[in-house]
């Protein structure tokens, strides 16, 4: 068979075969230690795109990062109304339990999700017919005014701008939580914003301070 004939399931079993033939054994040492449990130092908040896996682009060993992702690297605000608050209990097991000392919010280029909420090509949808996709990428209409004000609703300029914001809306939307509020306060929690460009690979960190994005030499 092929590798173009493959399944995708096909390609993925190839690829455990691979892990456990070179990665593990190479590294059981690690894999052992982790047995007892885990103790990552940073927690990354990445979108789900297929194109920027967090482990890949810092190089992480297993067990280093503890790693969230959902459309458009979102963090919704801290609220205790009823439903199931997925991105909410990651970060508060991270946090509360894992005792993370850093949190990174990774926004990339090309993102479809921050493209959407500029172009709200998905506004007025059915839930299942991508009105789940619009009510989340809703978190950033607040950015999105300011963003077609200065950039437009279209073209590179405005979508990079939009992808930028998204990073600074998570940041914010972090520190309406209590635990990170505190934590962050008191010196034992780290909050950092990155922008990976998947044109370039080029990793950058923002300024909070000035507001901008500069690459990592």
């Amino acid at each position: 068979m092929t590798t173009e004939s493959k399944s995708g399931l096909d390609r993925l079993v190839a690829g455990y075969r691979r892990f456990r033939s070179n990665a593990w054994g190479s590294n059981h040492e690690r894999w052992e230690s982790l047995r007892e449990g885990q103790q990552p130092g940073v927690m990354v908040v990445a979108c789900s795109d297929s194109r920027v896996d967090p482990a890949q682009i810092f190089d992480v060993d297993p067990g280093e990062i503890f790693v969230v992702r959902n459309v458009a690297a979102m963090v919704p605000p801290f609220e205790t109304t009823p439903g199931h608050h997925g991105v909410s209990a990651a970060l508060e097991f991270a946090v509360q339990f894992l005792k993370v000392r850093e949190i990174v919010v990774m926004g990339h280029g090309m993102c479809g999700g921050c493209k959407a909420a500029l172009t709200r090509e998905m506004h007025g949808t059915e839930p299942g017919e991508g009105g789940f996709i619009a009510d989340w990428i809703g978190l950033l209409d607040e950015a999105r005014h300011q963003v077609v004000h200065h950039h437009g609703a279209t073209g590179p300029t405005a979508e990079r701008a939009m992808e930028q914001a998204g990073v600074k809306v998570s940041l914010a939307n972090l520190r309406t939580f209590p635990c990170i509020r505190r934590k962050e306060r008191d010196g034992d929690l780290r909050l950092t914003g990155a922008f990976f460009a998947i044109s370039d690979g080029v990793l950058h960190l923002l300024d909070e301070a000035s507001g901008t994005f500069a690459p990592v030499e």
